[in-house]
């Protein structure tokens, strides 16, 4: 696996805001980033991918810093956040494209990229995403092969725009599968966050990935019943860029629809986009 050298400054500046949330001893700071160094760079050095690489590197941090969810508070807010947004901006929202557009703008509510910023006032950003529409738009194509899905969810705030996003596919025929991270990490959705907005109820399953505290997709530690879903759904539906990077690695896949904003520049090159742009973009194994 060849890692993006631009990645390297990404994934230290996680590392920096773990330490910031969990009110780490800053006179110990230099040492833990010391320690994460080389741990980035021993890393580089495996045949892993970049989301495998980055979930080793949060779980060594969480130990260090003696914490299981860093990103706890940061969660809650962007949820409640997004809660407020939606409600805002619902009206709008009454088609497959207009939801689409709305669950990958959620997708911006992301604390883990560098140099990425999350607006403080998220209504008048959502107002001027949702003008600008998607870069990539292969709704019309996704939409016909939306009977059996698999859903991977991503941020915590964001899955508000997929619940209604789920809501409108489930009202109009779809099965839904929807999976959750096993484990907190970053400000990643886990299974308590969906259960606390009620996705549970409104999927025919809810699943986790498998995989403990660990960032993506990862087909070695997937469950039975997770791995039976696959292999019958009609379509993945894959959010952000982690589960992009997971799953463009696997062959053999049901058509894949990825919804992700390029919020780094080594994911929006590879894209063909600029970096910001929303994608809605169907692929087929």
């Amino acid at each position: 696996m060849i890692h993006d050298p631009r990645c390297y400054e990404c994934l230290l500046s996680r590392v920096d805001l773990e330490i910031e949330l969990a009110n780490y001893d800053k006179k110990k700071k230099s040492e833990i980033i010391a320690h994460a160094d080389e741990l980035i760079r021993f890393l580089h050095k495996t045949p892993w991918t970049h989301p495998m690489v980055a979930s080793a590197l949060h779980r060594a941090m969480y130990q260090w810093l003696n914490s299981s969810d860093p990103f706890y508070a940061l969660k809650k807010a962007s949820e409640e956040v997004s809660i407020e947004v939606l409600k805002a901006v619902s009206g709008r929202l009454t088609g497959f494209r207009e939801l689409v557009i709305a669950s990958v703008i959620g997708n911006m509510f992301d604390y883990g990229v560098k140099d990425h910023e999350i607006s403080s006032d998220f209504l008048s950003y959502f107002d001027q995403e949702f003008e600008k529409g998607l870069t990539v738009d292969d709704t019309d194509q996704i939409l016909p092969l939306c009977n059996e899905i698999v859903y991977f969810t991503d941020n915590c705030g964001e899955i508000v725009f997929d619940q209604a996003l789920i809501s409108w596919l489930t009202a109009h025929g779809s099965s839904v599968t929807l999976v959750v991270r096993d484990k907190p990490i970053l400000n990643d959705a886990t299974m308590e966050d969906a259960i606390r907005l009620g996705l549970d109820k409104q999927v025919t399953r809810l699943l986790t990935t498998g995989a403990g505290v660990e960032h993506g997709v990862r087909f070695d530690l997937m469950s039975d019943d997770l791995l039976h879903a696959l292999d019958r759904c009609s379509l993945i539906i894959s959010k952000g860029m982690a589960n992009y990077e997971s799953l463009r690695e696997e062959q053999g896949l049901p058509p894949v629809a990825y919804l992700l904003a390029a919020k780094c520049d080594p994911i929006a090159g590879e894209l063909g986009v600029s970096r910001g742009a929303k994608l809605a973009l169907l692929r087929n194994a």
